[in-house]
C-alpha cells in the first residue's frame, strides 16, 4: 500500500516538473531568440519482490526446508530525467532597429557520436569572465558607445574584443561585418557548438560551457554556413499550439494520479479506523 503511494506521488512530481517547463516554454513564446526546453520522463528500475518461506517434511523429526517464491516486479515510479533545449532554428521578422541583427542557420554538421546537429551562438563577455552565448540579436549600444546586448553584456567581435562604435549609422553584411562609411571596423563573433546539448542553459537565454572553456568559432569551421541579416531577429521556436496540447496532457496525468492517491487514501482509511476495529 505504501508503495503505491511512492509511485503516485513521484508521478505527480514529474507532472508538476513538466508542467513548469512547459509554462516557462509558453511565457517566452515572443522572446528573441529564445530555444523551448523539452523534458524526458523515465521509470526508475523495477524490483523483484519475493517471499521467503519454509516447506515442511513429514519425518520425524520434523524437518523443513528453506524455500523463496518469487511474487513478481513493481514498479517504483518515474522521475524527470532531464532538461534538453530544442535548438532548431525559430521565425525572421523584421524591425526598425538598426542595431537589431539575426543570426541564420546554414549548413550544420552533426555530432558523430550524439547524433545532434551542431548550431551556432554570439558571442558575449561575461561578467564573471569567459564566454556566454545568445541567439538574441536584440543589441544596443550603451553610453560608452559599445555594443551590447539586453543585459548589458558587451557583444564581441570575431578576435574576442569588444565592439566600439561612435553611433548607430552602420551596417552589417550578411557575413556580419561592421562598416561605417564602406569602411570595415569590425566583425561580429560567432561561435559553433557541434553538441548544443553539453551547454548549460542560464537566465535570459543565455548559455555556457560546462568547464567555462570557450567555444571554437565559427568562421572558418569546416562544413558550417551562416548569414545575418540587419534590423531583423529571430523569434523564438515555442509552438504555442503544441505547448497547450501537452500542457492539458501534462494537467490530466497529474489529475489522474491525484485520483489514484485519493482512492489509496480511502483504503488506508478503511484499513486503520474500520478493520483494525475487528
Amino acid at each position: 500500500m505504501f508503495k503505491g503511494f511512492y509511485t503516485v506521488a513521484t508521478g505527480m512530481v514529474s507532472q508538476q516538473r513538466k508542467t513548469e517547463i512547459i509554462t516557462n516554454n509558453m511565457a517566452n513564446a515572443n522572446t528573441p531568440g529564445f530555444k523551448s526546453d523539452q523534458s524526458t520522463i523515465r521509470s526508475f528500475p523495477d524490483m523483484l519482490l519475493s517471499a521467503k518461506g519454509k516447506t515442511n517434511i513429514p519425518t520425524e523429526n520434523k524437518l523443513s526446508i528453506p524455500q523463496i517464491n518469487q511474487i513478481g516486479s513493481i514498479n517504483t515510479g518515474v522521475y524527470l530525467q532531464e532538461t534538453l533545449a530544442n535548438f532548431t532554428q525559430g521565425s525572421i521578422y523584421g524591425t526598425s532597429q538598426k542595431t537589431d541583427v539575426a543570426l541564420i542557420n546554414g549548413a550544420m554538421p552533426t555530432d558523430e557520436q550524439s547524433g545532434q546537429v551542431g548550431t551556432i551562438f554570439f558571442r558575449l563577455q561575461h561578467p564573471n569572465g569567459g564566454e556566454a552565448y545568445t541567439r538574441n540579436g536584440n543589441f544596443t549600444l550603451d553610453g560608452e558607445g559599445y555594443l551590447v546586448n539586453g543585459q548589458g553584456l558587451y557583444v564581441l567581435s570575431a578576435e574576442g574584443e569588444r565592439i566600439h562604435l561612435q553611433n548607430d549609422e552602420f551596417n552589417f553584411t550578411q557575413e556580419g561585418n561592421i562598416l561605417v562609411n564602406d569602411e570595415l571596423v569590425a566583425s561580429l563573433g560567432v561561435s559553433f557548438s557541434a553538441n548544443p546539448d553539453t551547454l548549460v542553459k542560464q537566465d535570459n537565454g543565455l548559455y555556457r560551457t560546462i568547464d567555462g572553456t570557450n567555444l571554437p568559432s565559427a568562421i572558418g569551421q569546416e562544413g558550417v554556413s551562416f548569414s545575418m541579416k540587419q534590423s531583423y531577429l529571430e523569434g523564438s521556436n515555442v509552438d504555442s499550439a503544441q505547448s497547450m496540447t501537452d500542457l492539458l496532457t501534462a494537467y490530466r496525468a497529474f489529475e489522474a494520479n491525484q485520483k489514484v492517491l485519493q482512492a489509496y487514501d480511502k483504503s488506508m482509511d478503511k484499513a486503520v479506523n474500520e478493520i483494525g476495529r475487528v
